[in-house]
């Protein structure tokens, strides 16, 4: 599943972008864990360790390793988890774009 050159150029720029945003929204998360204060400090590090493990489990999948062969599987991660504007995903080719439309479709079935 190798993707072109200019996709994968593109693919390396936005990747840092997304996961930047993909930290954000894990870090949001840890707050909201942290600071509920109706719940005792156990349960809220049980809910932080499974909150931790969930968004790792997605940066593995999404961000790591990142090689041209994964690139598309990766980047159909990254879209699932909303991490791109419709703007930034439309910089990619056309060819690229209905890759990630199909895969869109199979989720979404």
């Amino acid at each position: 599943m190798d993707i072109k050159e200019s996709d994968w150029k593109i693919f390396r720029r936005l990747r840092e972008l997304a996961l930047e945003r993909y930290c954000q929204r894990a870090i949001e998360d840890v707050r909201r864990v942290v600071g509920s204060q109706n719940r005792g400090y156990h349960e809220r590090y049980l809910q932080l360790w499974e909150l931790l493990k969930k968004h790792d489990e997605t940066i593995e999948i999404a961000f790591d390793d990142p090689r041209r062969s994964q690139a598309v599987i990766q980047l159909a991660n990254i879209d699932a988890e909303e991490l791109l504007s419709q703007e930034e995903l439309q910089q990619f080719s056309e060819e690229l774009q209905g890759r990630l439309k199909g895969i869109r479709a199979i989720q979404d079935s």
